[in-house]
């Protein structure tokens, strides 16, 4: 067993400086090195010990015993996936992460979903506060390292400074979690570790690759071993046409060793892509993987833990986030092989399922993953999940479900796009889809489709009911005696309308609201202040009702009990008319109302 590389991914808000730090940290590795001693390979940078050594210089004589990592591999593939194509059985392939987070703005929607997603999955972070060259007058010393550069600032800078970096303590804090200066740090297993950085300057970059070489061979070396001679196991990261080449695929190998003619094994939505390497392409030396005009070199073999592009046949239903692992080739252990991949991905892709859910779809393995994370977290629960953009098939799924929950009907996707020519269905049956690239976002936007669904769903079920309401017999305004009796009442409080039962002030049910009538025209609800001549059947001016009477709404005793579980919809004079005639009901019937 040896030692391979620490696994590091770059998270946080968008603009607030990840791919930017990537930038410094490898300028800076090329800077402190002899030439070559920083090498790219598809979708990663890895940085020797070595390198590393010379970046931080001293500060690493903090540590008691020599350092035996043999460096970093930072992830670099571009936007949130990144992060969210990092996985694998048991959670993700990063054994460490960086959080970076703009000092001078704090916390934003990513950076919550971020930190949610690394405490849901258990890997360790470090936060770079990052942007501190941005902080008013701030100098710093090029042959200094930080701590002696705050140290030399003045005192009114300082206190800016340690103001900004106590907000984001605070912002942690409420989280849950307990955050503070890497110097200040007496236990690194409870407190998580936050370097001041400018990955415009470069400041702080060799503190933050100190704390994170240290701590992860401090707390992670266990994890750290690895076959390097058996079968490899990966992870895709990214699929890609190349022009002479066809559909290739950036992966991430972080066991074993991959060489050209291995047998490989890719998971996949219905059955495991069986395949034989082609070719393994890294781009030269130094060269930035995601240029086009970048060259590549043929290699026989690579090694964990590191990034190669793979060239082989049937890669054209590939998708990014899929376990890969590679083999001699038998039939034993490609069928062995096959259920291994496909064990990794089936508690994700669930595409039917009996539950009651919401339907869910994201553009890779690891974005569907992490959004069902934070909707577990958030107790929303799932029916199906799927792969790629929504289809005409995912439509259907979202009908039948909104038959069964009209709250769980709809379709929450992550990263994807709605498949042309189905739009004006999907309008047609008014079917309600949330998309965005930012999770927090569909979240809290399906939370309110929720909140006003409910809404809607309640103000009928108040419609329905017969509502308080205290009403006046207006004087002078007789217009018939009876069969039926026509009089003009004043709407005192709350509101009424047509078929309402109506009592007296005694409690005793007299009649019911046959018709209305605001000035030459009929209506069938009136509400307070309104004054209406209303048609009574059954009662008889003089007799049932008079004038100057006060008459209520004869609120069935189920109406009642619903309407106080409903009573945030009622007004405070409303809720005084129904408090009114339980007080009227009860005289007669002690137990009126309770339920």
């Amino acid at each position: 067993m040896t030692l391979r590389k620490i696994i590091v991914t770059v998270v946080g808000h968008v603009d607030h400086g990840k791919t930017s730090l990537l930038d410094k940290i490898r300028k800076s590795a090329v800077a402190a090195s002899e030439a070559g001693a920083i090498t790219q390979a598809i979708g990663v940078s890895i940085i020797p010990l070595e390198t590393i050594k010379k970046i931080c210089g001293k500060l690493l004589d903090v540590f008691k015993t020599p350092l035996t990592v043999p460096g970093l591999l930072t992830i670099d593939t571009p936007g949130h996936a990144a992060f969210t194509s990092l996985r694998k059985r048991g959670g993700s392939l990063a054994d460490i992460a960086i959080v970076v987070i703009d000092i001078t703005e704090g916390f934003k929607p990513q950076t919550i979903e971020s930190i949610e997603i690394l405490k849901a999955n258990k890997v360790p972070f470090i936060v770079a506060a990052n942007k501190i060259d941005l902080l008013p007058q701030w100098k710093y010393d090029t042959t200094k390292f930080l701590l002696e550069n705050v140290a030399l600032l003045d005192y009114t800078i300082q206190g800016e400074f340690e103001k900004k970096m106590y907000q984001l303590v605070a912002q942690f804090q409420e989280l849950g979690l307990t955050a503070e200066r890497f110097d200040r740090i007496s236990d690194y297993t409870k407190q998580i570790a936050v370097i001041p950085v400018s990955a415009q300057t470069g400041q702080g970059i060799p503190e933050l690759l100190m704390v994170l070489t240290g701590l992860a061979q401090k707390y992670l070396e266990k994890k750290l071993e690895v076959e390097e001679k058996g079968p490899c196991k990966g992870t895709i990261l990214e699929v890609k046409e190349e022009k002479g080449l066809g559909t290739t695929i950036n992966a991430i190998i972080y066991n074993g060793t991959l060489r050209v003619n291995d047998t490989i094994i890719i998971g996949s939505i219905e059955t495991p892509i069986v395949t034989t390497v082609r070719a393994l392409l890294e781009p030269a030396e130094l060269s930035e993987m995601r240029d086009k005009k970048s060259k590549f070199k043929n290699v026989k073999s690579v090694t964990a833990a590191t990034g190669v592009k793979i060239s082989a046949p049937l890669l054209e239903e590939a998708v990014a986030g899929m376990p890969l692992r590679s083999c001699a080739g038998t039939e034993d252990e490609i069928t062995t092989l096959k259920q291994e991949v496909m064990e990794e991905i089936k508690d994700v892709v669930i595409e039917e399922s009996d539950n009651i859910g919401v339907i869910i779809k994201a553009d890779t393995i690891g974005g569907l993953e992490a959004l069902r994370i934070l909707l577990a977290e958030k107790k929303i629960p799932i029916s199906s999940s799927s792969l790629g953009n929504v289809m005409k098939k995912d439509l259907s799924k979202v009908e039948s479900m909104k038959e069964k929950d009209p709250f769980y009907g709809l379709l929450l996707g992550f990263n994807v796009k709605v498949q042309p020519g189905i739009e004006e269905y999907i309008k047609e049956k008014g079917i309600k889809i949330i998309i965005h690239e930012v999770i927090y976002q569909i979240i809290g936007d399906y939370e309110s489709y929720v909140a006003a669904l409910k809404k809607e769903v309640e103000a009928k079920k108040i419609a329905s009911l017969v509502r308080p309401c205290k009403l006046l017999i207006l004087k002078g305004y007789i217009f018939r005696q009876n069969n039926p009796a026509v009089v003009g009442v004043e709407i005192e409080i709350g509101k009424i309308k047509t078929g309402d039962p109506i009592m007296n002030a005694a409690g005793k049910r007299i009649t019911a609201v046959k018709s209305m009538k605001e000035g030459e025209d009929f209506v069938t609800v009136a509400e307070q202040g309104k004054q209406v001549a209303m048609a009574m059947d059954g009662v008889t001016v003089g007799r049932q009702i008079n004038e100057g009477d006060f008459l209520y709404t004869d609120i069935p005793a189920e109406d009642f009990i619903k309407l106080k579980e409903l009573k945030k919809y009622l007004s405070t004079t409303e809720m005084a008319v129904l408090k009114e005639i339980a007080e009227i009901k009860r005289k007669e019937n002690p137990v009126w109302g309770v339920g």
